[in-house]
């Protein structure tokens, strides 16, 4: 069962329109090369978005560009690298005996693996920084 402040927390998140690249909120991540977002997710995402992709990962829709074969594809083209090193880095549980059979559907694969381990661990990380300052300014 969630608390109250768990609860006011994904309440918040869940009405978080903003952007989160560029927050102060002194989560940066060595392997982002930005303020909590890396460069092969989408500038623009916000508190919402980590809110649906974790409820329901990438599969569900949550985010687009994981799950769209030109994109993820255009992704893995230009950041795959990196995505397989964050892959690595965060230990999201690849399991080579479930790769698909084809480049476009490994890449759908990739990128939503790392997108669902990136908006869990930034899911935990505002949690753990919004918990901490709900209780600073009690």
């Amino acid at each position: 069962m969630k608390t109250n402040n768990e609860t006011t927390f994904e309440q918040t998140l869940w009405e978080d329109d903003q952007p989160l690249h560029g927050r102060g909120l002194g989560l940066e991540s060595s392997m982002s090369g930005d303020l909590l977002v890396p460069l092969w997710i989408d500038k623009d995402i916000t508190g919402q978005d980590v809110m649906a992709i974790v409820q329901g990962g990438c599969d569900s829709g949550a985010y687009m560009p994981a799950v769209t074969y030109h994109e993820a594809l255009a992704t893995m083209s230009e950041h795959g690298d990196e995505i397989l090193e964050y892959i690595e880095w965060d230990s999201c549980g690849l399991n080579e005996e479930t790769l698909p059979q084809s480049w476009a559907g490994m890449a759908v694969h990739f990128v939503s693996l790392a997108v669902d381990c990136w908006a869990h661990s930034t899911y935990e990380a505002l949690r753990h920084h919004y918990t901490t300052t709900e209780g600073e300014s009690k």
